[in-house]
C-alpha cells in the first residue's frame, strides 16, 4: 500500500476501502501509512477484534478448511463452497473466468495466523457497507461500535454486478460524518 500510494504526494488524505478478508488487515494497514486517512470502509467484510489479535480465521471455519487442504494449501475460495452458492455472485460467465483465474490458492497456516490490531487505528470515521448473507454479523458489531452501516442488498461480489451503486455507497460513506 505504502509503494502504491507514493504516486499520490504527501498529505492528501485517503479513505481506505476492504473487502471481506481484507477488514481484518486495515488496522494495520491504516497504522502504516504516512498519508493521512480520513475515513475506512468495510465492505461485506470480517472485523478486527475490538483490541488485541484478531484470528483469520474462526475455529468453524478452520474446520472446514482443514479437510480441503493438500499439502498444505489450499483450493481457491470459491472452490471451498457448493456451485449453488457461488455463481449468483458473479454477473456472468466471463466475469467469473476472471475473477476465478485472479484468485490465489492460499496456505491453510494463512487461516491459522492472527493479526495485530494497533490500538487508535480507528481514530477517524469508520463504516460499514453490507450486501448480505452471511455478513449481517459483522453489521451488527459495526453498528454496536458506532460505526455508519448502509446495506446494498446482493451476493458477497456484488460491487461486480453493481459497479456503480456500490460506488455510490463508498462515497457516500466516505464522505458522510
Amino acid at each position: 500500500m505504502r509503494d502504491d500510494l507514493r504516486q499520490v504526494p504527501a498529505g492528501i488524505p485517503v479513505v481506505l476501502v476492504a473487502h471481506s478478508n481484507a477488514g481484518l488487515f486495515l488496522p494495520l494497514i491504516r497504522s502504516g501509512l504516512d498519508h493521512p486517512v480520513t475515513g475506512s470502509v468495510f465492505v461485506d467484510a470480517a472485523l478486527p477484534a475490538r483490541q488485541g489479535p484478531t484470528p483469520v480465521a474462526p475455529p468453524e471455519l478452520l474446520d472446514l478448511l482443514r479437510p480441503l487442504a493438500v499439502d498444505g494449501r489450499l483450493p481457491r475460495w470459491t472452490d471451498w463452497w457448493d456451485e449453488a452458492d457461488v455463481a449468483p455472485m458473479f454477473p456472468d460467465p466471463a466475469t467469473r473466468r476472471t475473477l476465478v483465474a485472479e484468485q490465489p490458492t492460499l496456505p491453510l497456516s494463512y487461516y491459522e495466523q492472527h493479526v495485530p490490531v494497533p490500538e487508535g487505528w480507528d481514530d477517524h470515521p469508520v463504516s460499514y457497507l453490507l450486501f448480505g448473507p452471511p455478513y449481517e454479523e459483522p453489521a451488527e458489531e459495526a453498528r454496536a461500535r458506532g460505526w455508519r452501516v448502509a446495506h446494498l442488498p446482493g451476493e458477497h461480489l456484488h460491487q461486480t454486478v453493481d459497479p456503480a451503486g456500490t460506488a455510490r455507497h463508498l462515497v457516500e460513506l466516505a464522505t458522510t460524518p
